[in-house]
This record gives C-alpha cells, structure tokens and sequence, in this order.
C-alpha cells in the first residue's frame, strides 16, 4: 500500500470505530460486492438491534474462539464464532440485552449465562474476524452483531463504509503512517537532559511518545525500554502491577547508563484499552490471574505489536537496540519488526502484597524473566 492508502485506510476505520462506540452500525464491504452490516455487542441497544434484524434473517452474534470456550460452546476451529440472533434463548424484546450479558465476561456472576447454544454456524467467514477486528480498534468488547446483507438491501441512512482490506491492514497503516509532530527539551526526575518527541498516526488517533535521554549514540545499540502506557500505575500509582515502578526504573537506568531512549506507547492494558483493562480487574478479583482473565473477555493474552516502536526508533536514527525488558516476547516483537536487539537488558522490581499474583502469572503465564 502506499502512503495515501494507508492514511485512507486508518481514517476509515477510526471513524468506523468511532460509530460503534456510538452505537452506530457501519457497513462492512467484502470482495465480490458481498455487504456486511456491524454493531458493536457492547454498546448494542435493543430498539438498533430490531432494525437491523428487520434487513436480514440471517444475523449472527460473533465471538472470539476464547470467549466462546467461556460460554461452554465447542470449538470449531475458527477463531471466531458466530451464533445465529435467531437461535439466541431469549424473546426478540430481550436479545439485546442477552447479547451485551454473553460479550461481557464482567457481568458472568452477576448475570448467570443462559443457554444451551444449539446452532453454531459451522464456518465463521472473513468478515465476522474483521467484525470482531473493528470493534477491538474502537476499544470495545471483542464481539460484534454480524449480518449479511443481500446486494438489493435497502440500507439506513447515513451509514458509514468500510472495506474489509482497509479493517485487515489497519494495525500495519497506523504504524506506517507514524510521524514526528512536536518535540521539546524536558527536564524529568533522574534525568534532566532528556528531549520528549510526539509521534502521531495519520487517523489522529493517540499519539506515542519517545523519551531520548542525553545523547545516544546511532552508530552504537542504544539502550531502549518500550513502556505501554498505563493510566492506573504511571499516574495514580496502583499497586496492582509494576508499571509506575517500571516507567520510573527505565528513566533512572537510561540517564546512568549515559543516555538511551524511553519508548511511551498508547498501548494500555497490553493493547485493550482502559476499560476493558478494568473490566480484566474485576476478574482477578474474582480469583482468575491476568492471562485468563483477558482471554476470558476475549482477547488474546497480550495484543500488541511493536512496529509502531520499531518505526519511532527507525524515524529517531537508531537501528540496533540493547532492550531493557524481562519480556522475551518483546525481543522477538521487536526484531520481527526490524530492529536488531543486541542485548536484553534485566529490568525487574519487588513485588508487594497487591501484586504477587500478578507477578506470578507473569512469570508462569507468560515466560517473564521475574
């Protein structure tokens, strides 16, 4: 894709994006005129699901295979599943309501599941992954109402477009339209020499910064920590995880090293967003450990990517890193991306009473180096 592509391509999904958390439908263009009409199951409202139901018979409620193992419903080798609305054990008044409880993993105690699923559609096609796609870029619960539309359809007015090339290739667009917009001198706590870059994607969506402390060296492996952002620990200092102690420790560690680089990347929850890192909260809460409770809502344990990182580094004049991480994913992310990680560095923190488990799973779950 070009450059003017890619830009099309995050512009029109941001926007789609943007309508489903409205709780807008959107229409979701497939190859061979085939049309695909999306709603966020979270933001679902029951007078919006009549009406879209009214288009065709043929609606589906699309999941994630993780979610679905929650709802007891048996693996079909997708990773997405479709249960058809129609099938759904509840009245067409109540629908709605059951759709938000089956996509909420929070809401499982308080709103036992109901069932049996009897039908399953057998083979989930493309569209209901990029359904399920659109919804995870707007922030949103990982399900979404799915429904075919005959080409003779009448449509609702003002309905956004999307293709589905444009939804598929929308992580690669956001990363490869990444550029440098602002940067200042910025004295911070352990490193007073240190310059703040801001790098914005062409959907205008939220910028990623770079942290360059003192003045590395782009003919030698700079030192580099990638820190996701993480409102509840970098600011309100949450014991829950490492973050805030992380973020400081980087910033301590560059500065004496000599100089490196501090990579802040809009990547919160490990990629899910706010609130649905809250709603993972309640479910360690409820005794399950990070690792499942993602997947129980229906992500995937860690959803990032680092070429966003990789185009930073690129764009700032630094190829070869020396990574500061316990994170062996990272280093592979990293390199996949193009960028050589010379060393990995260990960068590691007590543990308190509030985080042990997390921790933990960290270590068990994820093969941390803790």
């Amino acid at each position: 894709m070009t450059e003017l592509s890619h830009a099309a391509a995050a512009i029109a999904v941001d926007r789609a994006g943007h309508e489903l958390r409205r709780g807008r439908p959107v229409l979701l263009t497939m190859g061979a005129g085939d049309r695909v009409l999306v709603l966020a199951a979270e933001t679902l409202t029951e007078a919006m699901l009549a009406e879209v139901m009214r288009l065709s018979a043929d609606g589906a409620l699309a999941l994630t295979a993780s979610r679905a193992a929650v709802l007891h419903i048996g693996p079909t080798g997708d990773d997405t599943i479709l249960l058809p609305l129609a099938d759904l054990p509840a009245p067409d008044a109540e629908k709605a309501t059951l759709v938000r409880d089956l996509a909420d993993a929070s809401r499982d105690l308080a709103a036992p599941l109901r069932g049996p699923f009897t039908r399953i559609k057998a083979a989930a096609p493309e569209s209901a992954r990029l359904a399920v796609k659109l919804a995870k870029t707007a922030y949103l619960l990982p399900a979404a109402i799915h429904v075919p539309l005959a080409k003779t359809a009448g449509l609702p007015d003002g309905l956004l477009t999307v293709s589905g090339e444009s939804v598929a290739s929308y992580d690669l667009a956001e990363a490869e339209t990444l550029v440098p917009v602002s940067q200042a001198r910025l004295p911070v706590a352990d490193a007073e020499n240190a310059r703040l870059y801001a790098f914005r994607p062409a959907d205008g969506r939220q910028e990623h910064f770079a942290l360059v402390i003192g003045d590395p060296d782009p003919t030698k492996p700079v030192l580099v920590r990638l820190h996701s952002e993480c409102f509840t620990g970098d600011l309100l200092g949450s014991l829950r995880c490492d973050c805030g102690e992380q973020l400081r420790g980087a910033i301590r560690t560059i500065n004496e090293a000599g100089g490196g680089i501090l990579l802040y990347l809009a990547q919160e929850g490990r990629g899910i967003g706010l609130v649905n890192k809250l709603r993972a909260y309640q479910l360690q809460d409820q005794g399950f450990d990070t690792v499942d409770a993602n997947q129980r809502i229906g992500f995937d344990a860690d959803e990032r990517w680092f070429l966003p990182a990789a185009r930073m580094l690129q764009g700032l004049g630094f190829g070869t890193v020396r990574l500061l991480t316990n994170n062996p994913e990272k280093v592979k992310g990293l390199e996949a991306c193009g960028i050589t990680v010379a060393e990995r560095v260990p960068h590691k923190f007590p543990s308190n009473a509030h985080n042990e488990a997390y921790l933990a799973a960290k270590r068990k779950r994820s093969g941390h180096y803790l």
